[in-house]
């Protein structure tokens, strides 16, 4: 039998399934196409399941159990969203939503962060290691932590929101309610903003050439393709911004020391552009310097996979 994992970001809604060993045999991707009421995206998870097992040529029936990985606060007693800030979520039924769509399958729901920490800890950066925090750069910025082997849920199924924490107090407005979380500084949404930012005060940066004269069509991309051109606007938006992203994974290694911290999401993809400085810059804020053993940074291995995987091994 085969499981299938389903990564419901606040841009796509990706889906994977997956045999005993981990490998992805059939895909299905639609667009979220967030805020909109939750029967409509659940209804889009049913289309991009029956993309992915089409592509896998199989039906509902070869499925064992479903997992769904979604970005906010789950109760999986009741398998409720509680809140999910990115989707305007508040008290949704998902677990009972998604298993009536989909034949009436086991469905199993959790943070999309902890799913992707759940895929890089069996299959990807972590393996063979017991503690492991993944952080995810995209949207928001997600973090699921396993401590010796375990996901860390907390009592209301809601630890791990790193994101959430405040790294300038009375700063930048987070969606979440609080002023100067993580996420609002080290967040690709927040590096576009940055970027824009950055633009308006560089009328002369190569980032205007890069979109066409149209700062609506500046991207996470954007800052790092004038870096490489040698734009310095393009480079100090990046210097800074990774030293955003440096002050909470400094943060979570001081609280936790796990054996390897690895980063997803799309800005990973810059691979050691964004994780040799990255280092660089952590290495100067822990606390502990002098620590021999300290806690690998590194890319995530599975990319956007992690939170696929990790979804289907929900069901263990």
């Amino acid at each position: 039998m085969y499981k299938i994992g389903v990564d419901l970001g606040g841009t796509n809604i990706a889906v994977g399934v997956i045999d005993e060993k981990f490998n992805i045999i059939g895909r299905g991707t639609v667009k979220t196409n967030a805020p909109r009421p939750a029967e409509e995206i659940f209804d889009d998870i049913k289309k991009a399941v029956d993309l992915a097992l089409d592509d896998a040529k199989l039906s509902i029936n070869d499925i064992e159990s479903i997992g769904v990985g979604i970005p906010g606060s789950i109760n999986k007693t009741t398998g409720k969203i509680e809140f999910s800030n990115n989707l305007d979520f508040h008290m949704v039924p998902a677990r009972d939503m998604l298993s009536e769509r989909l034949s009436g399958k086991p469905v199993h729901i959790d943070n999309d962060a902890n799913c992707a920490a759940l895929g890089e800890a069996y299959a990807g950066a972590g393996n063979g290691c017991k503690n492991l925090v993944a952080v995810t750069l995209g949207t928001g910025v997600g973090s699921g932590i396993i401590i010796d082997g375990k996901l860390v849920s907390g009592i209301g199924d809601a630890a791990g929101e790193c994101g959430h924490t405040v790294i300038f107090a009375d700063g930048i407005q987070c969606n979440c309610g609080r002023k100067g979380c993580w996420e609002a500084y080290a967040s690709a949404t927040a590096l576009i903003r940055q970027t824009k930012e950055k633009m308006q005060e560089n009328k002369d940066s190569i980032m205007w050439e890069l979109t066409g004269g149209d700062i609506n069509k500046a991207s996470g991309r954007t800052a790092w393709d004038a870096m490489r051109k040698g734009d310095k606007a393009g480079a100090e938006v990046v210097d800074k911004y990774i030293w955003y992203v440096a002050i909470g994974v400094a943060n979570i290694i001081n609280a936790l020391q796990p054996d390897v911290l690895c980063v997803g999401g799309g800005i990973s993809n810059e691979k050691d552009n964004l994780i040799v400085p990255l280092t660089e810059k952590v290495h100067k804020e822990v606390y502990n310097k002098q620590f021999e053993r300290g806690t690998k940074i590194c890319v995530a291995e599975l990319k956007n996979d992690a939170g696929i995987i990790g979804a289907a091994l929900l069901e263990r």
